[in-house]
């Protein structure tokens, strides 16, 4: 074993990238390195950027520069910048910032170990998108002890106008039906509750591998692990069977919970991203979806300002928002990006324009979710416990099954006692436009408590994590 050595990572971007940074930490840890809580205290910091849209780009590089000051001023010795930035744009950072030591593809963070470790390690270690962990490789979660991300497949096979991704992440390569089932066994026996699935198309899930699995298939073996809530992410519309819905609405472990990221509701617009949908066939599935799943909570993503969007279009848009009442909803702001699709589409609109357009839709979606919030006042929810609040010592907070790790709102508690990773039942007193305030009503019988009151919940491990942002929230 090495020597040693106090490590920091950051971490940038998606969920997916987080899954990254935790098998990096793994890997790390297997080495003698041994993380710590501020970057100032280590000798190696790996950042692990992301670079989906413009302002992602300039958070990494931000980080990298803020990071690059430790080498004077702090431990630190090494300094290793990783993910979709390095995958991009490696060669031309490593001319332009020199105190990085190593800069890292999408698919060599496996190896940092072994990079580290050796002699004679190149600047630049940059493959061609291929690699996918497994259930053996070491990971460390990051997330407190109870709910964890669990990334199916990496890549994507999709060609989307406007996204860069699959250039950053190479073609979609599905881990096996047995493989995720195991790493999902070792999470629930360490103490997780809650599964995430991510992927960049979860309902493509399989259909690279030998037999085709499909994503209701494998839902079918997960629901077989001990857990309470597994919750599907990035679930494109392009493909979902009538078996997913099926699944979706009788296996009680699977949260009532589905992220399907829409983008439009312009035909014209969707035909320019090369979305391979219609407005009439989202509509279509999103209604078939309610009408079997009435308690389904529905997450989707927009995109303003693609060029060639009309005010005609953004109307269109703003109606089907209207009309569909989406419980969450995130809207991105375009971003013209160089080898995408759209970047070489004419008649681009001014930013000015794109502004305004997102504050107008964000509008909308605030009075939706106020109204929304309030029909639950008065209601029983299960909630998922997370423990004290950051407003105050004397609020704890959680969420419910139709609330997501790190992007949707939060249940703020005022009255009961609880404990972090407990599921209690909880009444509704009070309704915001993103937040419910509540009541603790019922807890678990102390015997099948998994925490106990003198059990101290472990802190996560600090990875600076945006995700998706959380839907701005403008005054």
């Amino acid at each position: 074993m090495e020597e040693t050595k106090s490590l920091y990572m950051m971490t940038l971007g998606c969920p997916k990238n987080r899954v990254d940074s935790e098998v990096m930490l793994g890997t790390l840890r297997t080495r003698g390195y041994s993380l710590v809580q501020e970057a100032s205290e280590a000798e190696v910091i790996v950042v692990n950027t992301c670079a989906f849209i413009g302002p992602a780009k300039q958070e990494s590089v931000d980080s990298i520069l803020e990071m690059a000051e430790l080498k004077k001023s702090g431990s630190c010795k090494t300094l290793v910048v990783t993910g979709c930035l390095s995958q991009r744009y490696g060669q031309e950072l490593s001319q332009e910032m020199p105190e990085v030591d190593h800069f890292l593809g999408t698919s060599a963070y496996a190896q940092i170990g072994d990079l580290l470790a050796a002699e004679a390690t190149p600047r630049q270690v940059i493959p061609d998108p291929d690699y996918i962990h497994n259930a053996e490789t070491p990971r460390i979660n990051s997330m407190p002890k109870y709910t964890a991300y669990l990334k199916i497949s990496e890549g994507c096979d999709n060609a989307c106008a406007f996204c860069i991704i699959p250039t950053l992440r190479g073609g979609q390569r599905s881990r096996t039906v047995q493989d995720i089932v195991a790493e999902a066994r070792n999470l629930a026996d360490s103490g997780v509750q809650e599964l995430n699935l991510v992927a960049q198309d979860l309902t493509a899930y399989g259909h690279d591998l030998p037999g085709k699995p499909k994503l209701h298939e494998l839902l079918k073996e997960l629901v077989k692990v001990d857990v309470k809530w597994i919750r599907l992410h990035y679930a494109y519309p392009r493909v979902f069977p009538d078996e997913l819905i099926d699944v979706i609405a009788t296996e009680p472990k699977i949260a009532k919970y589905l992220d399907m990221p829409v983008q439009h509701a312009s035909d014209k617009l969707l035909l320019s991203m090369k979305r391979g949908r219609n407005s009439e066939f989202l509509k279509k599935l999103l209604g078939k979806l309610r009408e079997r799943v009435p308690s389904l909570v529905m997450r989707t993503s927009l995109i303003v300002g693609l060029p060639g969007e009309t005010e005609e279009d953004f109307e269109l848009l703003k109606e089907f928002v209207k009309e569909q009442r989406f419980q969450r909803l995130g809207v991105f702001q375009y971003s013209d990006e160089e080898n995408t699709a759209a970047f070489d589409l004419p008649n681009k609109v001014p930013a000015k324009t794109i502004e305004r357009r997102w504050r107008e839709v964000m509008a909308i979606q605030k009075r939706i979710n106020r109204e929304q919030n309030k029909k639950l006042v008065g209601q029983k929810l299960t909630v998922l416990v997370e423990g004290p609040s950051e407003e105050s010592e004397h609020l704890l907070v959680g969420r419910h099954e139709g609330q997501a790790p790190e992007i949707d709102g939060q249940v703020y508690i005022n009255d009961g006692l609880a404990y972090p990773g407990e599921f209690v039942t909880v009444e509704v007193t009070e309704a915001h436009d993103y937040d419910l305030i509540a009541r603790v009503v019922e807890r678990p019988d102390p015997k099948q408590r998994e925490h106990t009151p003198r059990e101290a919940h472990p802190a996560p491990i600090p990875l600076k994590a945006m995700v998706r942002p959380p839907e701005p929230r403008p005054e």
